[in-house]
């Protein structure tokens, strides 16, 4: 159970106007997490801007971006976005296949699963989210496949995902009903 409120549709109507906008961005349905977040309209809306950009308005590839908030989410232990975004096939829609997402967790086991492109942005990933300096050989390696640009928006991807596994593992963030394993 959550450890601060959820706020339902009809709970506060002042935020009515914001609900919608959380809704028509999250499939037509006001999830939990945005629920948690209307405790702080501000920082709600704040946070659907900023994780739509993160998210859509990068010219990251939808593989990369999933693979990214895959990764960051097992490694923070976060069951609500692994769900939502592992579960919800969001990773088989962007192109990973379901023998690399059951991979994720221990990637390095089997390696030849994931193309040198996806093994350097895991491995910049994993350092990123375990120790957050990244060494300069794990840089230099992953740096090779991408132009500045999107260098910025991986990293502000993983950073954001890292932010949004731990809001949601520090205030006990409830799973959807029927949200996928």
């Amino acid at each position: 159970m959550a450890r601060i409120p959820l706020i339902g549709e009809t709970d506060r109507p002042e935020l009515s106007e914001l609900i919608v906008r959380l809704k028509a961005a999250r499939g037509g349905k006001l999830i939990n997490l945005y629920r948690l977040l209307l405790n702080s309209p501000t920082i709600a809306a704040a946070w659907l801007a900023f994780n739509s950009a993160v998210r859509f308005d990068t010219a990251l590839d939808a593989c990369v971006r999933e693979l990214i908030i895959l990764r960051v989410s097992i490694l923070n232990g976060a069951d609500y976005q692994v769900r939502i975004h592992g579960g919800a096939a969001y990773a088989v829609q962007a192109g990973l296949s379901g023998q690399q997402i059951a991979a994720l967790a221990d990637w390095e086991a089997d390696p030849d699963l994931f193309t040198p492109l996806q093994r350097a942005v895991l491995a910049y990933v994993d350092a990123m989210t375990k120790s957050i300096e990244v060494p300069d050989a794990i840089y230099d390696g992953f740096a090779r496949h991408f132009n500045a640009q999107q260098i910025l928006e991986v990293t502000v991807l993983a950073g954001a995902y890292n932010m949004h596994t731990r809001v949601a593992r520090a205030l006990r963030l409830d799973i959807e009903p029927g949200a996928q394993k």
